[in-house]
């Protein structure tokens, strides 16, 4: 399509957390990125180091809504992905999973470009499998408080397949397991932020249920070499597949494990066990490790303290600004 080796890649939600890394590699790697975001949970601050790059480039949009721009490749990050901003309107979530990849298919579908789709491990739901493999459907409550993420990344799986089929759209989808690291948002509610925040705070640890739940703690520059290497895979290979680390732990580990590291003097504070809130979460990675010669190697000590520091730096940032006032 383009007469030019430097491709244009746009990446929606390319403000959030895995979107402005993503961003970030594919300027590394020569390309220009048309990073477009509603700003919802998206921060500019997350795009700082990089936003002068001659070949970034921000558009302000709503993927419920078309957009008209020119690109060689399309990744389909845009959705709040944290509960707590997911179920704030849930409504608005399930359009920008569903509408939202309608018009970014419909636009892959008139460019004759490919397509990743960010899909999510939570379309496994609560599994009464474990580890989680492609081939499991799920175990999901289609009415629930969570449904509206959920059910809506199971949607988009939908159509990009269908899109596929009826269309012969290129598509890639992965399924994302839990991911942490810098630039994350401190507020976003997730565990990993949760805990390092209220650790580095001194404040009290708050564990869901008896923090025997497990979950699968992938780094994030791990992950971003997940997805391009599956963008960059054969057209045959579409997916879904699995990226997260197979490496489990418990909740309680993880918060012993932050309290070690930050030094905290937190207190552990049990708190009742979420709706709908998955009891196991391990992904299968069998496929990743087959076709796309992919595993993680960030052990989860060292990629907590790289994510420790970053927090560290933005409460102490927040507390300079609070001493100025």
């Amino acid at each position: 399509m383009q007469h030019r080796s430097r491709k244009r890649i746009l990446v929606t939600g390319g403000a959030g957390f895995l979107g402005s890394h993503l961003c970030e590699r594919l300027l590394s790697e020569g390309n220009e990125v048309l990073c477009l975001d509603n700003f919802y949970t998206g921060s500019k601050d997350n795009l700082l180091s990089f936003i002068d790059h001659p070949y970034f480039e921000v558009i302000r949009h709503d993927i419920c809504h078309p957009v008209q721009v020119e690109v060689d490749a399309i990744y389909n990050f845009a959705c709040p992905a944290s509960p707590i901003h997911y179920q704030f309107d849930p409504v608005q979530t399930t359009k920008t999973n569903v509408h939202g990849a309608i018009n970014m298919l419909d636009l892959a579908k008139r460019l004759k470009v490919p397509i990743f789709q960010a899909s999510t491990s939570e379309v496994y739901g609560d599994p009464q499998v474990h580890p989680q493999p492609e081939s499991y459907w799920g175990n999901v409550n289609p009415i629930g408080f969570r449904s509206c993420y959920d059910e809506g990344k199971r949607c988009a799986e939908t159509l990009f397949f269908d899109y596929r089929r009826q269309h012969g759209v290129q598509i890639k989808v992965a399924r994302i397991f839990n991911t942490y690291g810098p630039r994350m948002d401190p507020n976003d509610g997730r565990v990993v932020s949760n805990l390092i925040v209220q650790a580095l705070q001194n404040q009290p640890i708050t564990i869901y249920g008896d923090g025997s739940q497990t979950r699968s703690f992938c780094y994030v520059d791990d992950l971003i070499e997940g997805v391009l290497r599956l963008m960059q895979s054969p057209d045959s290979l579409t997916g879904p597949i699995n990226l997260g680390n197979p490496v489990e732990f418990q909740i309680l580990e993880l918060a012993q494990e932050i309290l070690t590291l930050t030094g905290s003097k937190s207190e552990l504070v049990f708190c009742p066990l979420p709706s709908d809130d998955p009891k196991q979460r391990k992904p299968d990675i069998a496929k990743a490790r087959q076709e796309l010669q992919w595993e993680p190697h960030v052990q989860l000590k060292q990629g907590l303290v790289s994510t420790i520091q970053y927090f560290d730096k933005i409460l102490s940032t927040e507390r300079a600004k609070i001493s100025l006032v």
